[in-house]
């Protein structure tokens, strides 16, 4: 949940993540779903002991950091519900932009951290670590090649996904089909990298997930186009 003494920033908190996702896949799977809101400066996501299921996601604008805790609270990701917060400490690319970041402050901290640590006193924590801006997002991805299959007007229970971003997986588009009742799998297309197939039990439940997910955004140039597959 939001916290009230945490004012809002361009720089959201996440945990409650899925421990075992190794961080380079968990990355870009938070690169593909947060990307719809905004911009996206940096991602960090470490794997020492104190940062595991944790991560933060910086934004270019405030506005779409604001839309992304709103929307994706709770939202299942690797069968676990995120838990998203504002932030605590204002991430390094942004002060940095800004022409507030203090270098020697910087250092400052992380020699008082270290010294801490040697003395075995664990550093604070309390509303999410700062973030150490040293991890970063895919800066672009690829477009993919989308597939010639035309539309079928005779809705049936298996969707044909088209304009997908090279670096989607099926544990991606998992990820945003199972919230809908019916839903059975997802068959990506090796050979042509952009498309894939969903399938539900019926087609009732499949023109559902159709409707809410038509043009939903993986990144910001790849709006999904959703039609019923042909049989």
């Amino acid at each position: 949940m939001l916290t009230s003494d945490i004012p809002p920033n361009q720089t959201i908190y996440i945990r409650n993540l899925n421990e075992k996702i190794k961080k380079e896949e968990l990355k870009r799977s938070l690169y593909a779903l947060f990307s719809q809101y905004g911009r996206i400066v940096d991602i960090v996501a470490l794997k020492t002991a104190k940062l595991r299921g944790q991560a933060w996601v910086v934004f270019s604008e405030v506005t779409a950091a604001s839309n992304a805790v709103r929307q994706m609270q709770n939202f299942p990701f690797y069968d676990k519900p995120m838990r998203i917060q504002y932030a605590k400490a204002k991430s390094d690319c942004i002060a940095k932009a800004e022409g507030t970041y203090d270098k020697k402050k910087k250092q400052e901290e992380k020699a008082e951290k270290k010294k801490r640590v040697e003395e075995g006193q664990q550093p604070g924590t309390a509303n999410g670590p700062r973030v150490d801006s040293n991890g970063g997002a895919a800066a672009a991805s690829r477009q993919g090649k989308t597939g010639t299959q035309e539309a079928v007007t005779e809705p049936n229970n298996i969707l044909f996904i088209q304009n997908l971003p090279y670096e989607t997986n099926s544990m991606m588009l998992e990820l945003l089909f199972k919230q809908y009742p019916g839903f059975r799998e997802v068959r990506m297309v090796e050979a042509k990298p952009g498309i894939a197939f969903v399938e539900f039990e019926d087609d009732s439940q499949s023109s559902v997930a159709m409707q809410d997910l038509q043009g939903f955004k993986i990144t910001a140039q790849n709006p999904m186009a959703i039609t019923y597959a042909k049989k």
